[in-house]
C-alpha cells in the first residue's frame, strides 16, 4: 500500500469515527434523530423492527442501543451450523 492510500485510509476511519462519536453524543441516528428514523419513535423501536427481541435488548449494556440499526442477519438469515457472519456494523446496536 503506498503512502497516500494509507494517509487516505486513515482519514476514512477518522470520519467514521467521528460521525459515530457526534450521533453518540447528539442521541440521533444516520436517518436523523432517532424520532424520525424508520418511523419508529425510539432506538428501541428501531432495534425491534429489524428484529432484535426484547430478550437481546435486554442483554444490552447501558447505552449500546443508539438507534442505529440497519438490519438483523441473524434473525432473518436463516443461518445454518458452521455458516460465518461477517458483521460490518459499527459496534453500536
Amino acid at each position: 500500500m503506498s503512502i497516500k492510500s494509507e494517509h487516505v485510509n486513515e482519514n476514512v476511519r477518522n470520519n467514521v469515527r467521528q460521525g459515530y462519536a457526534d450521533i453518540s453524543r447528539k442521541g440521533a441516528s444516520c436517518c436523523g434523530t432517532v424520532q424520525t428514523c424508520c418511523g419508529s419513535g425510539s432506538a428501541e423501536g428501531v432495534a425491534k423492527a429489524v428484529g432484535y427481541s426484547k430478550t437481546e435488548l435486554a442483554s444490552l449494556p447501558e447505552g449500546a442501543n443508539m438507534g442505529l440499526s440497519c438490519g438483523n442477519p441473524s434473525a432473518i438469515a436463516r443461518l445454518k451450523f458452521g455458516e460465518t457472519v461477517l458483521d460490518l456494523g459499527s459496534g453500536g446496536l
